[in-house]
């Protein structure tokens, strides 16, 4: 077993230093995988050798001594099921989709390819990413590391689960009402969601709405600034943050900001271990110099942003025989975008975000929950219809999916566990625009609560 650091970036330097070699390295993460990944079901497809065979071409590369080395050259990683990885198979956590291969990179697995990553393969997710949970019809469910009778969140449940079991150091996710800071926060990472526009978009033939996003998932806040640059189009090593990187702004910790405390949902009660994690967090940033103001919450309905997700799943182009595979939940909700147009989708969007924008007013940054509670118990959605699973799982995302609505960057951070042992996340949000500025506050954060 070899003894890393906690940090991909720390064992990406170890790599390209040639202190370590990533074979030796992910073959450590493949034993890791063997040990943990049948209960947890966080890999749905696997390619050991053909891991294998990416590290040793990532080793040779790294003899030659280049200049400008991709910046996580020979880390292992895996791809959310829901994107395209050369010669794997993109089910999107359905059986309706079980036969789709795919024959060439995505643009989040080229993007992670370009920063030099070794491929494990395929991580699992919610059926069309429409849940917070995974649990669907073509593996077992997707446990919580820390507590393998709760889920790990989703859709991004397996990226969490495989990064939170230490399978593998980082991995990118997607977010369009919380599936990337859902699974970090039960699975006690960082998960950010960046701002609308601030990454390039892959998902705008089916989210005319414009409410999800890449990102990673992570185990500190830099490591989450570097993948955010991999994403933007920055795959090398610098031994500088390049001026207006994400990175960049991860160093920087900015002053004196005026922080809303959002602690509460009109659709959700919040757990009061969760209530005091987030007000512990606040004194915190208090302590920085912040000034904390709490604020009255954003009123609104699960059915306001119901057709907006509707829309997106309905966008997804799917032959009539693959239709009647689906689940209840990925039925009623296509049944329900058949009702609503791009342009409404829109429409609803825009008057969602003027809501977040005016109980925003003239902040600096909001801090709130990321989920009011802890991990749903595996199971606990079972006997209940499609509309009814969604209404049930809908609170987990009370405080996250607003932000996806907005386009405000998000970001969650562990913030301690329960008496029950199950990780708190606070989540972070900034201005539209102000990523940067986001991550170096959550930076700062990060060192108070340790």
């Amino acid at each position: 077993m070899l003894d890393l650091p906690a940090s991909a970036l720390d064992i990406a330097a170890l790599v390209r230093r040639r202190a370590l070699g990533s074979v030796e390295l992910c073959r450590h993460y493949l034993d890791n995988i063997a040990r943990v990944n049948a209960e947890l079901s966080a890999f749905v497809e696997l390619h050991e050798e053909r891991a294998l065979e990416e590290a040793r071409r990532a080793d040779y590369e790294l003899s030659r001594r280049p200049a400008d080395p991709p910046v996580f050259c020979g880390l292992p990683t895996g791809i959310k099921d829901h994107e395209n990885l050369r010669f794997c198979f993109s089910r999107v956590g359905s059986r309706a989709l079980s036969w789709v291969y795919s024959p060439f990179d995505g643009a989040v697995a080229s993007a992670c390819r370009r920063a030099g990553f070794v491929f494990f393969g395929k991580l699992a997710t919610s059926e069309l990413t429409i849940l917070a949970f995974v649990d669907n019809q073509i593996h077992p469910p997707t446990r919580n590391p820390i507590d393998t009778t709760r889920y790990s969140g989703g859709s991004s449940g397996g990226s969490g689960a495989a990064v939170g079991a230490d399978m593998i150091p980082i991995a990118p996710g997607s977010d369009g009402g919380g599936s990337i800071r859902i699974p970090a926060a039960f699975c006690g990472l960082v998960g950010f969601k960046a701002s609308r526009g601030a990454l390039p978009h892959p998902y705008g033939a089916f989210d005319r709405a414009r409410i999800s996003s890449t990102g990673p998932l992570a185990r500190t806040v830099r490591d989450a600034a570097a993948f955010l640059d991999v994403l933007a189009g920055r795959p090398h090593h610098r031994d500088r943050p390049a001026d207006g990187s994400f990175l960049a702004g991860y160093e920087r910790r900015p002053k004196g900001l005026r922080v809303g405390l959002l602690s509460r949902s009109p659709l959700v009660a919040v757990d009061p271990e969760v209530d005091r994690a987030v007000r512990t967090a606040a004194s915190k940033l208090e302590a920085l110099g912040h000034r904390v103001e709490e604020l009255t919450p954003v009123q609104g309905e699960v059915d306001e942003f119901i057709p907006l997700m509707a829309r997106m799943v309905r966008n997804v182009p799917l032959p009539p025989f693959a239709s009647r595979l689906l689940e209840p939940t990925t039925r009623w909700m296509r049944e329900h975008g058949a009702r609503v147009t791009n342009a409404d989708a829109i429409l609803r969007q825009q008057h969602l975000q003027a809501r977040v924008d005016a109980a925003f007013g003239d902040m600096h940054a909001l801090i709130t929950p990321t989920v009011a509670m802890g991990p749903p118990r595996v199971g606990a959605f079972r006997g209940l219809d499609g509309e009814g699973v969604f209404r049930q799982a809908a609170p987990i995302g009370a405080f996250t999916a607003l932000f996806n609505a907005s386009g405000h960057p998000a970001v969650t951070l562990p913030a301690g566990r329960s008496r029950e042992g199950w990780p708190i996340g606070v989540q972070l949000v900034a201005r539209r625009g102000s990523d940067r500025d986001l991550l170096g506050l959550a930076a700062a954060l990060e060192e108070a609560l340790r």
